[in-house]
């Protein structure tokens, strides 16, 4: 029963202008998080996967020097032939996943425990694709 004297109100369905606003608003701003989380998950990605090329590295020239009777600071030849490539103790060239560049302590030393055998270009500060603790390799 309709009351006398009111307006009647003829809305239509569908979602107003500000509305819409509103939902795209949260939209992008949900995106945008998920872009935040996926770059510090990458980053941490990489930082892991450089470290494992590290340990890695590190593993080889520890088994070659076991293998071949050689003690931490003994001079060889060049370690790098006998421990990186086909068949070796690491199979292929370690490359960093984050662009960044590997330098090797010194190709004719067995580097000392507690002494990398290779380093990545982008550890400048020590929590940059540095193993968190290398004391004992």
């Amino acid at each position: 029963m309709k009351l006398p004297n009111t307006p009647t109100m003829n809305r239509k369905a569908g979602m107003t202008l500000l509305e819409l606003t509103v939902v795209i608003l949260v939209l992008l701003s949900l995106i945008s998080i998920l872009f935040i989380g996926a770059r510090a998950w990458k980053k941490g990605s990489d930082r892991a996967g450089c470290v494992m090329q590290i340990r890695n590295v590190q593993q080889g020239v520890r088994s070659y020097s076991n293998l071949a009777g050689f003690i931490p600071g003994s001079t060889v030849t060049s370690w790098t032939g006998s421990v990186i490539g086909s068949g070796k103790f690491v199979e292929k060239t370690p490359v960093c996943p984050a662009a960044g560049t590997y330098a090797y302590a010194t190709d004719t030393v067995i580097p000392a425990i507690g002494t990398l055998a290779m380093t990545c270009s982008l550890s400048p500060s020590p929590t940059i694709h540095v193993p968190a603790s290398y004391t004992e390799w």
